[in-house]
């Protein structure tokens, strides 16, 4: 596909994709792109109706408005979203966004329509890719390939912690609830399913600290002599 590398990593929500995926690109200098972000925007953009696209056309129209951009935000440490220059870190960290998300991936549509947006981070020197078919679908050819998990309930108090930190209240029990119906649907989707590539490198993040993951993960990267 190019010769610009890529870092695939890949697995369920709150496993710790996304903050350790922006520490090795940030000690890397290299490109961010959160997959799960173009859905997130996806639905935000289109509102109540995200689920009632009628054609391929529709869809591809509104992954052109997307223009979503990773901008680093040294006062945070960490990566926001901005579409069109207007920051949107926001609007799409709420739940209902990320379960309408979850449902959206399951269109096949939407899917096709995305993967040149996803393809198109793919810049020098290189970049570092979260989601769930990053290593599968997206960039099969990623020199390097990482499948997170954890169990639902350690996943659950991380998402619950975080949600309380962004001033909402959510119910524990019926969060690892949703947790596990989000994986099932991922994992059982006919288009792109959330599963382990071949070669990809297994870290389980449920009892270790963002910071063990993170150094386990570039002694992996660096050993690839990159």
């Amino acid at each position: 596909m190019t010769n610009v590398p890529v870092i695939a990593i890949d697995g369920p929500s709150g496993v710790g994709k996304g903050t350790v995926s922006a520490k090795i690109a940030r000690a890397l200098n290299w490109h961010f792109l959160d997959s799960g972000v173009l859905y997130r925007a996806f639905v935000w953009l289109k509102g109540q109706n995200a689920s009632a696209l009628q054609s391929l056309q529709e869809v591809e129209s509104i992954a052109n408005e997307l223009s979503i951009e990773f901008v680093w935000d040294f006062k945070t440490e960490s990566y926001q979203v901005n579409r069109k220059s207007k920051e949107i870190s926001s609007l799409l960290r709420s739940e209902a966004v990320s379960q309408g998300a979850s449902q959206l991936a399951s269109n096949p549509w939407v899917r096709q329509a995305l993967i040149s947006n996803q393809r198109a981070f793919r810049k020098p020197p290189g970049l570092v890719a979260d989601g769930r078919d990053m290593g599968t679908v997206i960039f099969p050819d990623a020199f390097c390939k990482f499948y997170l998990t954890a169990t639902p309930a350690v996943r659950a108090m991380r998402r619950h912690k975080q949600l309380k930190e962004m001033g909402l209240n959510v119910n524990l029990t019926e969060l690892e609830k949703s947790i596990e119906e989000r994986d099932f649907r991922d994992m059982h989707r006919s288009v792109a399913p959330l599963k382990r590539a071949e070669n990809a490198i297994l870290v389980d993040t449920t009892h270790q600290s963002v910071q063990e993951v993170y150094e386990g993960m570039m002694h992996s990267i660096t050993g690839k002599n990159l």
